[in-house]
């Protein structure tokens, strides 16, 4: 239990600091106090800036990387496989190619992208979960499967990308994983729609739980495990849907921090699910503004941050550890 709050504690004041250091990290700064005063009164104009181009960013980023981390717990609850992640199995690359369609033949329809990433999120699981059926579940081949399903999509979204044009422009906009340039406006579809998610997703940790037993077992427990999967998939797809329609695609994020989560506070959804949505939030934050001030002016996109960040710290850690989902 120690432990469990040691964790807690240092990951959100982790997150209090970078987000501290983040709005006021770049070519312009002020101080905490001048921030806070120029947001109430509306007077300085360097925090206008920082308002209008830098916050909603930083909000984004933070929305973002706990929607793919939670979206990340839920899915491999449901798949009942450590390897299961929006990113991998295609939900992420569904939900990107359906926002790019929208934008590009309906431009006119922008607002109801979410809606649309959220279908083609649940087309690409629905697609990975009802052609790896073989007389029941096997967690290697769903990976499998899913892992075809996300190059179909990939490739579907790169055909828009051969071509030269403005819709071709505004597509990028919708996709990249580049954070700069977002409005207001994506703020607020990303926050809406992520803060439903994940009250949700705090909603079913119970079933969460119970999806981590045999089903026969859970079964015999009065447990509907069918209608359990079906809606903690739903509110997984919803949650990796969103991320990908506002913030563009992250492939890492929601199998790495899951796995630290495990390590750090354990298998119980109760404290798995907020405490991955804090890392979460701090890893993606964090990869947004390496990649904003590394090399400014010019950006790095946080996707590639994260995979630089991620990828050897996921080997050490499963070189490291013994501790397996589910076990």
């Amino acid at each position: 239990m120690k432990k469990k709050w040691l964790s807690f504690i240092t990951i959100i004041v982790l997150l209090m600091i970078a987000l501290i250091y983040s709005v006021n990290t770049g070519s312009i700064q002020v101080s905490f106090g001048e921030l806070i005063n120029g947001l109430i009164t509306g007077t300085n104009g360097d925090v206008q800036v920082i308002r209008d181009l830098r916050l909603p960013r930083i909000i984004i980023a933070v929305f973002a990387g706990a929607s793919l981390s939670v979206s990340g717990v839920l899915l491999q609850a449901v798949m009942r496989n450590p390897l299961a992640e929006p990113g991998i199995i295609g939900v992420s690359s569904g939900a990107g190619f359906m926002a790019m369609l929208l934008v590009a033949i309906f431009p006119t329809l922008y607002f109801y992208m979410p809606l649309f990433a959220f279908l083609g999120g649940a087309l690409a699981f629905f697609l990975v979960y009802s052609i790896s059926w073989k007389s029941g579940l096997d967690p290697l081949r769903m990976i499998l499967i899913g892992v075809a399903i996300n190059a179909i999509f990939t490739s579907l979204s790169q055909t828009f990308n051969y071509r030269g044009s403005y819709t071709t422009s505004m597509v990028q906009e919708v996709t990249t994983s580049t954070l700069a340039m977002k409005k207001w406006s994506d703020v607020e579809i990303m926050v809406i729609y992520g803060t439903v998610g994940l009250i949700l997703a705090l909603a079913v940790y119970a079933w969460c739980n119970y999806l981590g037993l045999e089903d026969k077992t859970a079964k015999s427990l009065g447990f509907n495990v069918n209608l359990a999967r079906f809606l903690i998939s739903a509110i997984a797809v919803l949650l990796a849907s969103i991320a990908t329609a506002t913030a563009g695609l992250f492939v890492f994020v929601g199998l790495l921090v899951p796995h630290i989560g495990r390590i750090l506070v354990g298998t119980d959804h109760k404290v798995l699910i907020p405490f991955s949505a804090l890392l979460g939030a701090l890893l993606i934050l964090l990869s947004d503004t390496l990649g904003r001030t590394l090399i400014a002016p010019n950006e790095i996109p946080a996707s590639i941050i994260m995979a630089l960040i991620g990828g050897p710290f996921l080997i050490f850690l499963l070189r490291k550890s013994d501790r397996i989902y589910g076990n």
